[in-house]
């Protein structure tokens, strides 16, 4: 396995990470929003439409 920031070899004590810089270099990247996902706009009418659908009570 690899080290996923600089792509050498990883090290058991730090795995995914090959040294610490590695996985603080990762974890500053988590905490600074550099991984997160791009979310999708909902109309307002969606977003009413599903607000109204998880309200309602499952039928048993």
């Amino acid at each position: 396995m690899t080290c996923p920031i600089c792509a050498k070899k990883s090290v058991p004590d730090y795995r995914p990470f090959c040294c610490k810089r590695c996985a603080d270099v990762d974890l500053g990247k988590w905490l600074n929003g550099s991984y997160a996902s791009p979310a999708e706009e909902t109309e307002p009418d969606d977003a009413e439409k599903l607000a109204e659908l998880l309200q309602q009570k499952p039928q048993q």
